[in-house]
């Protein structure tokens, strides 16, 4: 049973699964697991590590429309090694700065590879759900795609200057500001942790819509540009995943106002469709591919 098998099955269990957090009371609480085999390049510095780590949960806060209040970690490795564990937390202390939450502290555990699990913590009373989108509404992305597929190009080349990039690229910025901005108008949301396309597709079966997108007004990084092929920029901006964006639904009549007041770039990737349209890119059925943890 692959990744999304398994929460498929869960979701049938458990009342509060489904989104990127779960909701209790106006509690939004949400957790992930990260390691050295699937999420930390060699390179990766335990400052960058604990921004990114801790980062991955603020940015599922931020996925529901909600203020980010609060992360915790627990910290697994073979040893502690006392530079990298404080690196660890000043980065954990630094990404919940940057959105205005506190890094409360954590677990430490012994363990045969760099492990960690964080847990962010906010506060919303209109949450947006994956499950609102209709036909006709705009889907738009914030920011740009592509950071973290560059980034790897740079940990591979492994030289000090490359390091220094991959590692810069690697400490993206949680959207929560831009979640907050777009809760009251968004009928739908989620973050791009797994990629465009695999976002789509998730979007899609919650909202039982389909999606129209065009390649052009995709919004692509400039490290991308710079190291991938030119016919392969698109797959990697939309399927390489972890670039911890927000793809959103939100009716037109909303846009010039969400615009407005967002701070980030928001772009017009095109629009919801009825579900049995499929979900196309440019004309054409694009594949449910992205990012898979534990693979």
């Amino acid at each position: 049973m692959d990744e999304r098998a398994a929460l498929a099955l869960l979701a049938r269990e458990l009342e509060f699964a489904g989104d990127d957090a779960a909701i209790i009371d106006g509690l939004v609480i949400t957790t992930d697991m990260l390691h050295d085999r699937t999420d930390f390049p060699d390179g990766t510095t335990r400052y960058t590590a604990g921004w990114r780590a801790v980062g991955a949960s603020l940015s599922d806060v931020a996925a529901m429309g909600a203020e980010a209040t609060a992360a915790v970690a627990a910290y697994a490795a073979p040893e502690f090694d006392p530079e990298e564990l404080l690196g660890f937390v000043r980065g954990a202390r630094d990404v919940c700065e940057r959105v205005d939450a506190k890094y409360v502290g954590g677990d430490l555990d012994g363990h045969d590879e760099f492990t960690v699990t964080t847990t962010a913590i906010g506060h919303t009373d209109d949450p947006v759900p994956r499950s609102g989108a209709r036909a006709g509404d705009l889907v738009c992305v914030t920011g740009t795609l592509g950071r973290s597929a560059a980034a790897l190009e740079f940990f591979e080349r492994g030289d000090d200057a490359a390091l220094d990039r991959a590692n810069e690229l690697f400490r993206f910025e949680p959207r929560v500001a831009a979640g907050r901005a777009l809760a009251p108008h968004a009928t739908a949301m989620m973050d791009s942790s797994d990629g465009l396309a695999r976002s789509l597709h998730q979007l899609a079966d919650a909202s039982d819509c389909g999606f129209a997108i065009e390649s052009d007004p995709v919004p692509i990084a400039d490290a991308l540009l710079e190291v991938a092929a030119d016919d392969d920029v698109l797959e990697r901006a939309t399927t390489f995943g972890e670039d911890f964006e927000l793809v959103v639904t939100l009716p037109e009549s909303a846009l010039e106002a969400v615009q407005a007041a967002i701070g980030v770039d928001l772009t017009v990737l095109g629009h919801a469709t009825a579900a049995d349209h499929g979900i196309t890119l440019d004309g054409e059925p694009l594949a449910d591919q992205g990012f898979t943890h534990g693979g």
